[in-house]
């Protein structure tokens, strides 16, 4: 059986992207890069949205060569998407168009590497909803956008007591916090 981690890099506010500001708001250090290229991070099934796979797989076709995109084009990809149509063009991708949750619930039962989304919000949102994610994991960069953010990560969840795991800093300045989540029917005590 294989777990599943909801995986997000956010600004310090809760966004995902920010107009005008480059990818990891510029501020990616080579402590983190060399993490996110280590063999023990790339050693999963990633699960993505039609919105995410369009998004990276054409910075994979325009940069096939990039750190992190060469390798992401080279893992096992299962997308989720009614509105797009199989083959998929990016090497490595599986579409499924039916339920995601009911898909994932499969996969964790038959898979034996670690399940993780990249991006894909409404997928991560509907899969924390479903209960089926095991681990919540964030890098948190220290920027706060909030007159350029775009997509608010944690709009629409439901409450989630997060307990803490594990903790990491990069390059002395991104913290990377993981959680398991437990969804909760509302406020403690309510």
């Amino acid at each position: 059986m294989s777990d599943l981690m909801v995986d997000f890099i956010i600004s310090l506010d809760g966004y995902a992207a920010a107009e005008g500001w480059p990818g990891f708001w510029g501020m990616e250090g080579p402590e983190y890069l060399g993490w996110i290229g280590s063999e023990s991070e790339l050693e999963h099934v990633t699960l993505m949205g039609a919105t995410t796979y369009r998004l990276m797989s054409g910075f994979a076709a325009e940069a096939p060569e990039e750190a992190g995109l060469a390798e992401l084009t080279a893992m096992p990809k299962v997308v989720f998407s009614s509105t797009l149509k199989a083959p998929l063009s990016w090497a490595n991708s599986e579409l499924v168009t039916g339920d995601a949750v009911e898909a994932v619930r499969e996969l964790k039962q038959r898979e034996t590497r670690p399940l993780r989304t990249v991006g894909s919000l409404s997928l991560s949102r509907s899969l924390l909803e479903a209960g089926v994610v095991d681990r919540f994991r964030v890098v948190v960069f220290p920027v706060i956008t909030g007159k350029t953010g775009q997509e608010r990560i944690f709009d629409g969840y439901p409450d989630i007591e997060l307990d803490l795991i594990s903790s990491r800093t990069f390059d002395g300045r991104l913290q990377l916090l993981e959680y398991a989540p437990t969804i909760l029917d509302g406020p403690p005590g309510a």
